[in-house]
């Protein structure tokens, strides 16, 4: 192994890590475990995952593109304040935005999109047929950036990605319910099927429908917490 493919392998490793630790933050910052306002330690997080700091300080750049902490260079990071109205106004966005592209993708994608769709769709379904959540969850997201990217919109897919980037760890907790995993495959279905039809009409409607359906999913114990904080002030 060259000196140059160590140095390439290592920056992959420690972007995993980074990525990993993105990701638990994430998810205990929407479940409740860091308040709004809470001091984010780069020393106490790096114990907390037994990894440097490096990939911690990464985490937390990438946490703040999301918008669930604030960072302060030199200063240090806190864990943003976040409304029920405010989170609710996220999803409505996301869901008009991926309408907009499952109604473009029903008549823009190629038969290899239209073919790569029907498999991640078909893996999907083993996914809940085996109750497995987590890759249930990951083909989720695979499935939602086919049709992103299959309107061939820049502009319509640079947006959509900006703003599902901020609510996507409120959207990995709606597959933390099984019952969930199945409402989301059915409704999958239908766009699918919309899409491999041509039929814009349908796609639009049923993807908003969709994301309406995960909005309120994933929202419901957030929202619930957010106002219990936001009543107790």
């Amino acid at each position: 192994m060259t000196a140059a493919s160590v140095v390439v392998s290592d920056t992959k490793i420690r972007g995993r890590i980074a990525e990993d630790v993105y990701k638990q933050l994430a998810s205990d910052i929407v479940m409740g475990q860091f308040e709004p306002g809470a001091r984010l330690d780069e020393v106490m997080l790096a114990s907390r995952f037994a990894v440097s700091r490096t990939p911690v300080r990464e985490a937390l750049k990438q946490l703040a593109i999301s918008g669930l902490v604030v960072y302060r260079p030199n200063r240090g990071a806190i864990v943003a304040s976040m409304t029920a109205e405010r989170l609710d106004q996220m999803f409505e966005a996301i869901g008009e935005l991926e309408a907009a592209c499952a109604r473009h993708a029903a008549l823009r994608m190629s038969e290899a999109e239209r073919d790569a769709l029907r498999a991640v769709h078909a893996a999907g379904r083993a996914a809940m047929q085996a109750s497995d959540s987590k890759a249930y969850d990951r083909l989720n997201v695979e499935l939602h950036l086919l049709i992103i990217h299959g309107a061939h919109n820049a502009v319509l897919a640079e947006t959509a990605l900006s703003l599902r980037d901020r609510v996507a760890p409120f959207r990995s907790t709606q597959f933390r319910n099984l019952e969930r995993v199945g409402e989301s495959f059915a409704e999958h279905s239908v766009i699918v099927e919309a899409i491999l039809n041509h039929d814009a009409i349908i796609a639009y409607r049923e993807m908003r429908s969709h994301l309406m359906s995960a909005r309120s999913a994933a929202t419901r114990p957030v929202s619930d917490r957010l106002a219990v904080i936001g009543g107790s002030k």
